[in-house]
C-alpha cells in the first residue's frame, strides 16, 4: 500500500481559505484602469465608458444567480441564495441593484436610454460576461458558488469608491453612490455563504481545492477581461502612430 504524501493532503480548512483569499492579488482593483479611476485620473468619458459597460454584468448576475439555484438540488442553499436575484433585481416597495447602476449612470451624465440600450457596451465586455453567465449554466453549482468568491475582495473597492470619488469626482451626482453603498453589506453577508459552502465541498483532497483556485483565477480573469475591454474602448490607442481602428458597426434600427 502506497503512502500518502503530505504534499498530497488537503490542506486545513484555515490554509485552504487563505489560499483562496491570496488570489485577491489578480483583483480588478489592481487593473490600471481602476488604479486610474482611484487616482482620479479617469476623464468623464472614460467613467461613462466604465459604468455603460458593467452595466452588462450587472443585469447578467440575477441570470448566473438564477443558474446556480437551477442545477441545486438542495433546498436550504436555495434559500439562502435566492436573495441574490432580489437584490439586484429588486422587488415590491424596494428597487434593486440593476436600478441603482442606472441611476449611477444618470448620475455620470448618461441617459437611462444610453445606459438600458447596451449601445456603449463593448464586445468583449459581451464575450467576457456571457462566458462566466455559460460557465454557471454549465458546471455543478457548487463549482460556480465558487466562481462567485471575488466578492471576497468587493467591500474594499465599494468602500474607496464612496470615499474618493466625492473628491475627485465631485461631478458625479451623490444619487450615483446607492449602489456602492447597498453592496457594502451585501457582498459580506454573500460571501459568508459561498466561502462556507466552497470550504466544504472543495476540502476533501488537495485535487479538489487546486481545483477551487483555478475556478476562482477563471472569474478573476473574467472580471481584468471586463476592465481589459473598456480600457480599450476608452482610451486613444496608438500602433505604430497610426490610431487603433476599432470596428465599425452598421445599425439596421
Amino acid at each position: 500500500m502506497n503512502a500518502v504524501s503530505h504534499d498530497n493532503l488537503p490542506w486545513s480548512r484555515e490554509e485552504f481559505e487563505a489560499k483562496l483569499r491570496e488570489k485577491g492579488q489578480g483583483y480588478h482593483i489592481y487593473h490600471p484602469l481602476h488604479m486610474l479611476m482611484y487616482e482620479g485620473k479617469l476623464s468623464k468619458e472614460q467613467l461613462q465608458c466604465w459604468v455603460a459597460n458593467r452595466y452588462y454584468y450587472q443585469i447578467m448576475i440575477p441570470q448566473k444567480d438564477a443558474a446556480i439555484m437551477s442545477n441545486c438540488p438542495d433546498k436550504e442553499v436555495r434559500k439562502g441564495w435566492i436573495h441574490r436575484i432580489t437584490d439586484h433585481d429588486g422587488y415590491e416597495g424596494s428597487e434593486g441593484g440593476i436600478e441603482a447602476w442606472v441611476k449611477l449612470g444618470e448620475a455620470v451624465g448618461l441617459t437611462r436610454e444610453q445606459v438600458t440600450s447596451l449601445e456603449l457596451v463593448s464586445p468583449g465586455v459581451r464575450f467576457a460576461v456571457d462566458a462566466y453567465v455559460n460557465f454557471a449554466r454549465q458546471r455543478p453549482w457548487q463549482e460556480s458558488v465558487c466562481s462567485s468568491l471575488t466578492e471576497l475582495f468587493a467591500p474594499h473597492i465599494h468602500q474607496q469608491r464612496i470615499s474618493s470619488w466625492p473628491t475627485m469626482y465631485p461631478w458625479v451626482k451623490e444619487e450615483g453612490f446607492i449602489y456602492f453603498k447597498k453592496r457594502l453589506t451585501e457582498a459580506r453577508r454573500d460571501v459568508e455563504q459561498g466561502l462556507d459552502i466552497t470550504l466544504d465541498y472543495f476540502s476533501v483532497s488537495r485535487d479538489m481545492q487546486l481545483r477551487a483556485l483555478d475556478i476562482l483565477q477563471f472569474k478573476l480573469d473574467v472580471l481584468w477581461v471586463i476592465a481589459d475591454a473598456i480600457m480599450l474602448a476608452s482610451t486613444q490607442v496608438k500602433v505604430e502612430d497610426r490610431d487603433y481602428t476599432r470596428q465599425p458597426v452598421i445599425k439596421f434600427r
